[in-house]
């Protein structure tokens, strides 16, 4: 499949205080069919997640610590000074990738520089430290680098580039915090060659309770326009994002993909060690 070659992949994860979540996150890296990982833990100086190397050791996991909490785009920045591999997947700490996502991923970037996947977005209830899924819908839109520039169905979770990307697009701009991914998708699609996989291969968390999603519509406004008035995007809406996925331009732009996942909870070792279940 790689002609005799195993590429070192390295995946960033930036991570806060969610060792539940983090712990689920590097199970589902240990059972990915694709095991040449270099795996970076930025722990944005929160609890420690030492405790992972320990729990596997079959894994080559490096944690870093930083001295101030400075906030995810920080992280990942100094998660790429650490970078090994030729190629680098980016991970949310409380998203998951099914096993056959880095591989497939892989795969696919043969005639391109960055390739990202469909997802599958889930709300949860937690038993114990495990997350157990209670909704859950297909995320997969059409690639319109156009259509792209009003609302962004990129999700940096799972994507794969090649390492080379950031000599000339730089580290990610933590002037765009809450928008750092629609930011780096325009910036990549501006010189490199992207493309969709329709595979819904990686987990997107979102919790109604609070997660990734629930940012306050009037602390993300500034960033958007900071984002807008650097790409020329004209004037962007901060409407609730489920509200979004149902006007009917979104409507279409949704795109066939393949579903995987069967809905069961990736069950972690920090969670067995813990009577989680």
């Amino acid at each position: 499949m790689f002609e005799g070659e195993t590429p070192l992949i390295s995946v960033i994860i930036p991570t806060f205080n969610r060792a539940g979540y983090v712990s689920e996150l590097i199970e589902s890296l240990f059972r990915q069919t694709y095991r040449h990982l270099q795996i970076i833990i930025v722990n944005d100086a929160g609890q420690s997640v030492e405790f992972l190397l320990k729990l596997y050791p079959e894994l080559d996991i490096t944690i870093v610590d930083m001295e101030h909490n400075l906030k995810h785009v920080h992280a990942r920045n100094r998660g790429l000074e650490l970078v090994r591999g030729d190629y680098i997947v980016l991970c949310d700490d409380d998203d998951l990738l099914l096993p056959t996502h880095i591989e497939r991923m892989l795969e696919e970037i043969t005639d391109c520089d960055m390739v990202y996947s469909d997802v599958e977005i889930f709300d949860y209830v937690l038993d114990g430290q495990t997350r157990r899924a209670t909704k859950r819908f297909v995320f997969a839109y059409k690639h319109d680098i156009e259509a792209m520039r009003k609302f962004s169905t990129f999700v940096s979770s799972g994507c794969l580039y090649r390492k080379e990307l950031h000599e000339q697009l730089g580290l990610f701009d933590v002037e765009m915090y809450h928008y750092w991914d629609w930011d780096f998708f325009l910036r990549a699609v501006e010189h490199f060659r992207v493309k969709r996989v329709p595979v819904a291969s990686a987990l997107y968390a979102f919790s109604e309770q609070g997660g990734n999603m629930s940012g306050q519509h009037e602390d993300m406004r500034p960033f958007l326009d900071k984002l807008s008035a650097k790409h020329g995007l004209g004037e962007l809406p901060t409407k609730n994002f489920l509200l979004l996925l149902e006007e009917p331009a979104m409507l279409e732009r949704k795109a066939p993909t393949e579903v995987l996942w069967d809905g069961e909870p990736i069950l972690s070792r920090y969670a067995r060690n813990k009577g989680g279940a």
